[in-house]
């Protein structure tokens, strides 16, 4: 009876197998043309998602004819050829224990070059609570609670509803801000972060993330701040090198992170929940601590007493 199960069971893996192989993500010629002629073409994306869409529906619905254990040898099939194609792809960050934060001092010569209130308030919003800048862009006068100073806002990786309180100076600044620029944000449906439309042609009514970005290595500029630590491991050959900042838009909320976590006494749970990182080791990678805080508390505990102390047994045994 146990062979002939076996038997059944291999024989419905190969099936399985079989199925998922005849599933396959053709391609036109006229396709494959455009994606050498041109990168990025939108509908050539488009086309790969809805082939992807499919490809899946499809492996669905053979994966609801098999058994768990068929699913498991599936699963580890997938794995082995997932670690074999992205065997390459960097586990640890680059930058290994280089710092990505601000200084307390870097962000007001940061802040302070800033000629624009709104690029400033945005930039204050990422260091003061944290904020991813998709998250940032997208505050909205609709998510504030102007009793409360309470900011709804969905946490932009694991897509759930979150909230923060916003600290009494920065709240002060967005309300001036707000009286300062009321038509703008009404008529970008409340956005805070108003796209400015000579500049851009999108239709969304907040500010674009990558000319964020552009704007933000500017004003690093500006501060004398901006710091290339490596370049980029290409991949394509037809893509340029690319220089790698220690300070990006994400070290502001490196900053903030690292800032409560102090403020905290290094409170792991309180300071994961501000991050709003569901899993609290993530949370410790943001942790900085400055190479000159290290070296002090280093002394502290092997300095001149320790060695004066040593070199005295040392004397004494001789």
């Amino acid at each position: 009876m146990q062979g002939w199960r076996s038997l059944v069971n291999r024989a419905r893996l190969r099936t399985l197998c079989l199925r998922a192989a005849r599933v396959q993500i053709s391609l036109p010629a006229s396709q494959i043309y455009e994606v050498k002629v041109g990168f990025g073409n939108p509908k050539r994306k488009s086309s790969r998602r809805e082939d992807f869409n499919r490809f899946s529906d499809n492996l669905k619905q053979v994966s609801m004819s098999v058994s768990w254990h068929q699913l498991q040898q599936l699963q580890s099939v997938l794995h082995k050829i997932q670690t074999k194609r992205f065997a390459g792809k960097r586990k640890t960050p680059k930058y290994g224990s280089l710092s990505k934060a601000f200084s307390d001092m870097q962000l007001q010569r940061f802040l302070h070059v800033i000629d624009s209130d709104k690029f400033r308030l945005l930039f204050i919003y990422q260091a003061q609570l944290g904020l991813r800048i998709g998250e940032a862009v997208r505050v909205n006068i609709n998510s504030i609670d102007l009793e409360t100073r309470e900011l709804t806002l969905k946490t932009e990786k694991a897509r759930v509803m979150d909230s923060l309180l916003i600290p009494m100076p920065l709240f002060k600044d967005t309300i001036a801000f707000i009286s300062k620029h009321k038509a703008e944000i009404e008529k970008a449906q409340g956005y805070l972060f108003y796209a400015d439309k000579l500049r851009t042609k999108r239709s969304v009514p907040f500010l674009e993330q990558n000319y964020v970005r552009n704007r933000f290595r500017h004003y690093v500029r500006l501060a004398e701040l901006d710091e290339v630590y490596d370049t980029s491991d290409e991949t394509n050959p037809n893509r340029s090198v690319r220089h790698l900042h220690r300070l990006t838009t994400h070290s502001l909320r490196h900053y903030a992170i690292t800032r409560f976590a102090k403020q905290t006494n290094g409170n792991l749970v309180l300071t994961s929940r501000f991050a709003r990182h569901s899993d609290p080791s993530t949370t410790m990678t943001y942790i900085t601590t400055r190479k000159e805080e290290l070296y002090k508390e280093i002394d502290s505990t092997f300095g001149l007493s320790e060695a004066v102390g040593l070199k005295s047994r040392l004397t004494r045994n001789a």
